[in-house]
């Protein structure tokens, strides 16, 4: 046996480019598809909080007669009411946030609804975009 000759045990430079090379393309195809896959949970989460609110903002209108004026605001909701009803949401002291950690926002009268707009800036945290996630859409 020569001295010289080597073993063949290992990979060679080629292969492991070949690998790397295979794996990115793999990559470029698969993780958009996760990354898009939780916008759309947030969305979802969002939408799924913003119909608890309403559920609250319903039976504080089935005990007070009324929805809470745009500055008395979703705060209300935290606490009885002069009647004693209340506080619409449990297992809190803070109102919710949505999924990108932005305040919800309420207006009564609506401008979408008689009642009340009730909804979310959505992912670029600014009101009044196409990406706001509302109790209308």
């Amino acid at each position: 046996m020569n001295k010289f000759q080597t073993s063949s045990g290992g990979f060679t430079l080629a292969e492991i480019l070949i690998v790397v090379v295979i794996l990115g393309i793999l990559a470029t195809f698969v993780l958009p598809r996760f990354f898009g896959k939780t916008e759309e949970a947030r969305i979802t989460a969002t939408r799924s909080q913003i119909a608890n609110l309403a559920t609250a903002l319903r039976s504080y209108n089935m005990d007070t007669g009324k929805f809470p004026s745009t500055d008395e605001g979703l705060e209300v909701l935290l606490e009885k009411t002069p009647e004693g009803k209340g506080p619409y949401l449990e297992n809190t002291r803070t109102l919710p946030k949505d999924q990108w950690n932005n305040e919800y926002r309420y207006l009564c009268p609506g401008d979408h609804n008689p009642d009340y707009d009730l909804w979310s800036a959505g992912p670029d945290g600014t009101s009044g975009t196409e990406d706001d996630i509302g109790n209308w859409s």
